[in-house]
């Protein structure tokens, strides 16, 4: 009888957690501080530093900004310890930098690594249309069909009424057709002020009682839900969007149009994908991070695309001893 001689490849997502862990350890302390840069530096700060000892030859794809905009974790950045496998990174230090200064929910910090080549850019376009959904309806969402029967189908396939559908949205003024078109047909709605990231994949999660995404939100965020939701078995598609006309003249000569439709394998094409998520404030995700005198406790969710082995971590970490050895404040 054949039998397959494949040996188990490393999980990178297993040293991704504690990257993120350290960037959320590291945003903590600036939770309900008023601090925006503050805290998305220090979690840039802790995310980086960690980063850098995965074994791997990885380049920044999404990350904080060009060269000349972020000093670290930008665009074209090498990181990791220059050995293979050669990837792609997407990092947000902070999904959620308004929440964290405020105090509010839903504030996560995430990375995702995919083999190189096969994460997409998306260059000046920084907005996308985007709809998720979980394992149920995957099959039978339309990006370019109206709200109503992408909610009819969706509905259908949770053997579920329309009714009973709760649609997480970003509560943005320029949603307010769309609010109006979920309302009409019926659906329930979950207002989140940031962190569309987490809105995705709370549609794969059945214990979150979400079970779609819609709206408009970041480009770089929609790589990084696709990721998760290759884990989780999901599915998301979305369209650029045009955000001002210099987005247009500079995207255009590198093949992006206005419109366009980008699928799920559009964002990544390979299923290998790795991903991993820890709370930096409480939400409908995970848990945020909690001080205790001298220690810090942490929940993170941890996931591989090709596998679609999800595991969700709670980390108990001694602070005094992490100031004895690291560089960074936590």
């Amino acid at each position: 009888m054949d039998s397959d001689t494949r040996q188990p490849t490393r999980n990178l997502a297993l040293d991704l957690v504690r990257v993120t862990e350290a960037a959320a350890l590291s945003a903590g302390r600036f939770v309900g501080r008023g601090d925006k840069i503050g805290a998305d530096r220090a979690a840039v700060d802790g995310m980086r530093l960690i980063l850098n000892t995965v074994p791997m030859n990885g380049v920044v794809v999404i990350g904080e900004g060009e060269k000349d905009e972020a000093p670290m974790l930008f665009n074209g950045e090498f990181c990791g310890t220059g050995e293979p496998p050669d990837l792609d990174i997407a990092v947000d230090p902070i999904d959620g930098t308004r929440p964290v200064a405020n105090g509010s929910a839903n504030a996560i910090s995430t990375v995702a690594l995919a083999p190189r080549g096969t994460m997409f850019n998306p260059g000046p376009f920084l907005y996308m249309y985007k709809i998720a959904v979980g394992r149920e309806a995957k099959d039978v969402i339309d990006v370019e069909a109206p709200v109503a029967d992408n909610l009819q189908k969706i509905a259908k396939a949770k053997g579920e009424d329309v009714n009973d559908l709760t649609v997480v949205i970003l509560d943005r003024p320029r949603h307010e057709k769309l609010v109006a078109e979920v309302r009409a047909a019926g659906a329930r709605i979950r207002f989140i002020q940031d962190g569309d990231v987490a809105g995705a994949l709370m549609t794969a999660l059945p214990e979150t009682g979400i079970d779609v995404l819609l709206g408009i939100g970041g480009s770089p965020e929609a790589v990084l839900a696709a990721a998760g939701l290759k884990c989780l078995d999901g599915n998301i598609q979305t369209k650029l969007i045009l955000h001002n006309p210099e987005d247009l003249k500079k995207g255009n000569p590198m093949g992006y149009k206005e419109g366009q439709v980008l699928m799920m394998e559009d964002l990544i094409s390979s299923d290998d994908v790795f991903f991993a998520a820890t709370g930096i404030t409480t939400g409908d995700l995970l848990e945020g991070v909690h001080y205790y005198s001298d220690y810090a406790h942490t929940e993170s969710l941890v996931m591989r695309g090709l596998t679609q082995t999800s595991r969700r971590i709670n980390a108990t970490h001694r602070i005094s001893r992490l100031a004895e050895i690291s560089t960074i404040p936590y």
